[in-house]
């Protein structure tokens, strides 16, 4: 059996529509396919620095985000090795890129970076849409993203396959994909740009 130790990891905010695309991404992953056990799949979410220690146990770390590389929305760009800290910071669209690029400077200063970094980004649609989800053409990029993953881990000894029967849930059920969508309140109901009493006591 191979002994690399492999991190997949998704970051970012499922509420901020196309933000979600890195969780989405691993939540999709866990529901179709089985991994052999050395491969860990998490949702790393906004976590920042909690996130270290999981990093630093890595041998092979596989992000995914979205990450606004000023390209068409829904490009997608693989990045790997010494440039995955460089593009996670190029254009900091959320606070969760700023804490995961501290993550990378942390796991290097202490020398427990692993050994191969590959990015996985989209270039998102729709970031103002609180309680929205995935664009279509963002998520539309999720199976060659998966092409994309797939291709390193067979690189790294470990093919996944493909999933019989269900998978227990790396999130709570209220939060997946299909029930988010369908249980959105529509726009009259729920204010797309945030918590509105929040909002306007930030202006008072």
């Amino acid at each position: 059996m191979n002994s690399k130790r492999i991190l997949v990891l998704g970051i970012g905010n499922i509420l901020w529509a196309d933000e979600g695309f890195g969780v989405r991404c691993v939540e999709a992953l866990n529901a179709g396919w089985e991994f052999p056990p050395q491969v860990e799949l998490m949702d790393g979410g906004t976590q920042g620095l909690y996130l270290l220690p999981y990093v630093q146990e890595a041998d092979c770390l596989l992000v995914f985000d979205a990450v606004d590389y000023g390209d068409t929305p829904g490009t997608l760009r693989e990045v790997v090795g010494d440039l995955v800290p460089r593009f996670m910071g190029a254009k900091k669209m959320s606070l969760h890129q700023t804490g995961f690029q501290e993550v990378l400077a942390a796991a290097e200063m202490t020398e427990k970076l692993p050994g191969e970094l590959v990015l996985i980004g989209v270039q998102p649609e729709e970031l103002e849409d609180f309680g929205g989800s995935l664009r279509d053409v963002v998520k539309a990029q999720m199976p060659a993203a998966f092409d994309i993953a797939f291709a390193w881990l067979e690189r790294w000894g470990a093919t996944p396959k493909k999933r019989q029967g269900e998978a227990l849930g790396i999130n709570n059920s209220a939060l997946a994909i299909d029930l988010y969508e369908a249980e959105r309140p529509p726009a009259d109901q729920a204010y797309r740009m945030g918590d509105a009493r929040f909002l306007n006591m930030e202006q008072s």
